[in-house]
Order: structure tokens, then C-alpha cells, then sequence
């Protein structure tokens, strides 16, 4: 099939993107998502705006002290790691597993995280790091949210209509903090059955255990991370399906077990069995 008939945009302002958002227009930001939804009339927009020429969005800095990532850098050169910001190690290694090179010269990181596809990697991944996501408005004017209250549902998040994810932020102490991360896929390039991701950070006493890839948000198992950190070994699979199960009550039995094996395969990356 093909799309139906739209017009193409070029914003060379956030107030001008967002008045086309206002105006029913959706946002055109690698496409690699809403080419195909498109081409099968699961999306039917009036017109594409482009974002490309907004300042700041392909630009990879620090301020505030936090990295900051414009929302319109590509996976690929976070998975290239070229640019003189450092990234944390954990993104490079997202990065290079997302769908196929091609994809990834294209598909931005903002554009993943708006789709908010529940199997895509940045949700669980920006997750596990704690992230922040900046977003403007119609006026101008920035807020920022956390990344684990972001994503409202498949598909769905907290961006108003004529809102923009203009950038994602993280705390630099992410450059070295210790980190897992495991995704099942039934073959190379496909999103995921089922992500699992820890981050530590030993100084900070940071940890966060991140389920993904579960049918909605990035599942947070926050008291299994406690004991992880209170006994700094592998809590064994026994706990961790325990502790899906608890919390993923309408899950079968095949995804609580690849949720599981994606978890242990996490946190063995990163403490002994």
C-alpha cells in the first residue's frame, strides 16, 4: 500500500512546528517508524513536519551539569561515539543492536522515545540511566520530565499536542557506572520479545533494574534492585521471575520466561551468580 495524500513541512522554528502539530500535522523525525505506518494507512496525517533545521536537536553537549543529547541525533552516531561529548558506554552498546545500519543512520533518538513502541531499546535502556526528557511547548518554554514517567501506554506518552521532545539529559556519573543489558529477538533487527538492563553505580549507591519490552512502560522492579544492591550478588532466577510475577500478573508463561532470562543474562554482566 502506500500513504495517503500529505504535505511536507520544513519548521526552521519550534514555534512553527508546533503550530503545525496544532493544526493536526505529526512530526517527521527519521521516519523509520512512520514510514511503514504510513505506507499502510495506520497513520493518515494531513501533513509531516520536519525538524531537522531546529536548533539544538542534532547537537550532543553539557550543561546544567548533565549530557545532554538533542532529540535528532541519529543511532548511529551515538553507536559511532565520534563526537567529543562522551556518551556512557551502555548507549553505544544499545545503539549498535537496533535494527540495521540503514535504520539506524536514519531513526533518531527522540524519534524513538515519542513513538514510545514498548519494544524499542531507548525506553528500557534511558530507563535504567535515569534519565531526563526536555520537552517545549507552543510557547517556548521548556519542562523537563523523568524518562520512568514518560511513556503512558504503547504508544502513548505524556507529550501534549503541540509539545516537541527537544533532548534527553543524563547525569555524567553514568560515563562509569557498572551496567547489563540483554535483549531476546527472534531474529537480528527485530524490536524485542524481551529487554532486561541493570545500572550501578557504586559510589552513589545508585542501581536500577529495568524490565522491558513487557506490552506498556519499562517495568522498574525496584525492591529486587534493593536486595541487589544489599547483597551484591545475583539474586538467582527463582527471585527475578518471583519478582516479574508479582508485578506482571496477566504475563504467560513464555514472557515471564524471556523477561526472565533477559534479567539474569542483565545482571550477570554485572555480579557473579
Amino acid at each position: 500500500m502506500k500513504p495517503v495524500a500529505f504535505s511536507h513541512l520544513r519548521a526552521d522554528t519550534a514555534e512553527a512546528a508546533a503550530k503545525a502539530l496544532g493544526q493536526g500535522a505529526k512530526i517527521l523525525a527519521g521516519g523509520q517508524s512512520l514510514g511503514p505506518m504510513l505506507n499502510l494507512r495506520l497513520a493518515r496525517p494531513e501533513a509531516l513536519v520536519g525538524v531537522s533545521r531546529l536548533p539544538g536537536l542534532s547537537e550532543i553537549r553539557e550543561a546544567r551539569d548533565r549530557i545532554v543529547i538533542g532529540a535528532g541525533v541519529t543511532h548511529a552516531r551515538i553507536e559511532d561515539g565520534a563526537d567529543a561529548i562522551a556518551l556512557p558506554p551502555m548507549m553505544r552498546h544499545v545503539a549498535r543492536g537496533i535494527a540495521y545500519r540503514a535504520v539506524r543512520n536514519k531513526g533518531t533518538i527522540g524519534g524513538s522515545l515519542a513513538h514510545a513502541d514498548p519494544a524499542a531499546d531507548w525506553l528500557s535502556c534511558l530507563t535504567a540511566l535515569d534519565a531526563g526528557l526536555v520537552l517545549q511547548d507552543a510557547t517556548g518554554k521548556d519542562r523537563r520530565v523523568p524518562i520512568a514517567g514518560f511513556m503512558l501506554g504503547a504508544y502513548r506518552t505524556v507529550l501534549a499536542p503541540e509539545d516537541i521532545l527537544t533532548g534527553i539529559e543524563i547525569h555524567p556519573r553514568m560515563r562509569v557506572a557498572l551496567w547489563g543489558y540483554d535483549k531476546a529477538c527472534r531474529k537480528v533487527g527485530e524490536f524485542a520479545d524481551a529487554i532486561g538492563a541493570l545500572v550501578v553505580h557504586p559510589d552513589s549507591g545508585f542501581i536500577r533494574l529495568v524490565a522491558g519490552a513487557t506490552g506498556g512502560p519499562p517495568l522498574i522492579l525496584t525492591e529486587l534492585g534493593a536486595e541487589i544492591a544489599a547483597s551484591a550478588r545475583h539474586p538467582g532466577r527463582n527471585a527475578v521471575r518471583a519478582a516479574l510475577s508479582a508485578r506482571l500478573t496477566d504475563a504467560d508463561d513464555v514472557k515471564l520466561h524471556l523477561l526472565t532470562t533477559a534479567l539474569c543474562r542483565a545482571i550477570e554482566k554485572v555480579l557473579p551468580a
